[in-house]
């Protein structure tokens, strides 16, 4: 999808336990990532579903650092080259990335594990109500969120 960069991130493992780089300036820029001004983290309670929204200004850049979850995003930039695109995305302690959202994407994510999914998110700008852009769970791709049993 045009704009959205995934990059894996590299877990570095000994006898004492792990530690993950999520943010680095060095390939933040020279990979196509956004310096943040605004860094949060986030909480979704297990088979919590929350979408859709979108910015027209910032960007979301995050990870998870507890649990795994499910990312859907629907590019509904009219001049975009993947307008109209649907793409899903897991991210989760198992398997470590960084995820790139620009402006115009839609997105959401749903928990896929107990007790908690923890979310950090890099903006690349200060929260501002007026660039969060909210619709209801159900407008587009109802059936998306994973698992799907059968």
């Amino acid at each position: 999808m045009e704009g959205v960069i995934l990059k894996e991130l590299n877990p570095l493992v000994d006898g004492r336990g792990d530690v993950i780089e999520l943010w680095s300036k060095p390939w933040v820029e020279k990979e196509g990532f956004v310096v943040p001004t605004h860094c949060y983290q986030s909480a979704t309670d297990f088979g919590v579903v929350k979408c859709w929204h979108l910015h027209k200004i910032h960007t979301d850049q995050f990870t998870v650092t507890r649990g795994k979850l499910q990312v859907s995003l629907v590019d509904i930039r009219k001049d975009s080259k993947t307008f109209g695109h649907v793409n899903l995305v897991f991210l989760g302690v198992q398997r470590p990335r960084l995820l790139k959202i620009p402006p115009g994407i839609m997105h959401g994510w749903k928990a896929l594990t107990k007790p908690e999914v923890i979310v950090v998110n890099f903006q690349s700008h200060v929260y501002d109500a007026m660039d969060e852009y909210k619709f209801p769970w159900n407008c587009v791709l109802e059936n998306i969120w994973e698992p799907k049993n059968g």
